[in-house]
């Protein structure tokens, strides 16, 4: 197929999707102009009827979509920053979440919660720059992190055809990303992970753009230790399958997550690892610290993300 930019790919779900099901549409600020490229061109395409611009009321557009998606339709609501979720958790968590369950299945809301740019800004300070998924994780929502342009558009894909709410977190760090594919696009499914790199000594779980200082890092230091990087992609439903299989092969975990240390997806898989995984030796984690919260200053901003030598020290701690 050749290169395909990140935020390309998930405005070409949203393209692909949108023809193919008319029941799709768009709710969010800003989403005719497509302000964060992720909607662009749909208006055109599509019309007022399916793309929405909605005033600045984040409670009054979720809500909006819940009761959308309970007469039949399957919105996407855009979300411009991470920290607006907070907002709205209580309609997402307590209303949209379990009312299908409330209804004995009765009532499907399929609803997509769509955040271009999670994660730290590069200096854009605290109440721009949260990574939240391990909230919607924690509740059961289905909960997708893509790393790749590729898995960008697959698991989008996947949330717009789901019959729950699907919140698909889509990094900042990686919006400029491009990734050379090979082959046709298609779903990816969700709760599957995806083993970047094969290895034979140390396991790395690493959770979107992490996964390619994981990358980075098992590259740097092949001469000394062989590292698979694996992907949940999905951090809820989790594929511990997959994380088993791999943590067992190589005997040694090591989990790799821009979120905060304290009850964070980093802490679940090690949690998980400790209760039923077979390893030689103690996994860690590198993450955000505990409660942090992310300061205007650049340089600030950047020493509290989780990094490459962080990593190499864990892994080296690890084989000891």
């Amino acid at each position: 197929m050749g290169a395909l930019a990140y935020i390309t790919a998930l405005n070409q779900a949203l393209h692909d999707e949108m023809a193919r099901d008319d029941r799709v549409c768009v709710f969010g600020e800003d989403v005719r102009i497509g302000l964060t490229q992720t909607t662009k061109g749909l208006h055109e395409r599509f019309g007022d009827g399916r793309v929405v611009d909605t005033p600045l009321s984040e409670q009054a557009f979720t809500s909006l979509a819940t009761g959308a998606a309970m007469a039949g339709q399957r919105p996407v609501v855009e979300y411009q920053i991470p920290s607006l979720l907070y907002l709205v958790f209580e309609q997402i968590a307590n209303q949209a979440h379990k009312f299908s369950l409330m209804t004995g299945g009765q009532v499907e809301v399929p609803v997509t919660y769509l955040v271009p740019g999670s994660g730290s800004r590069s200096g854009m300070a605290g109440q721009h720059s949260d990574h939240p998924y391990s909230l919607f994780a924690h509740v059961g929502i289905k909960t997708v992190l893509p790393a790749t342009a590729s898995d960008a558009y697959g698991l989008l894909l996947s949330a717009l055809r789901d019959p729950d709410p699907v919140a698909v977190f889509a990094p900042s760090a990686l919006m400029g990303t491009v990734e050379e594919v090979t082959g046709e696009l298609g779903p990816v499914p969700l709760g599957s992970a995806r083993i970047h790199r094969a290895g034979e000594d140390v396991t790395v779980v690493a959770t979107g753009q992490c996964v390619h200082t994981a990358l980075a890092v098992a590259e740097a230091m092949a001469d000394e230790v062989s590292v698979e990087v694996v992907d949940p992609r999905t951090i809820y439903p989790v594929d511990w399958e997959t994380i088993r299989a791999s943590a067992e092969k190589t005997g040694r975990l090591v989990v790799i997550d821009d979120a905060n240390r304290m009850s964070g997806f980093a802490g679940e898989v090690l949690a998980t690892a400790a209760e039923q995984f077979d390893l030689v030796a103690p996994p860690r984690r590198v993450t955000r610290p505990d409660g942090a919260v992310i300061p205007y200053a650049l340089v600030l901003d950047q020493a509290l993300l989780p990094n490459g030598d962080q990593l190499t020290d864990a892994i080296r701690a690890v084989l000891k």
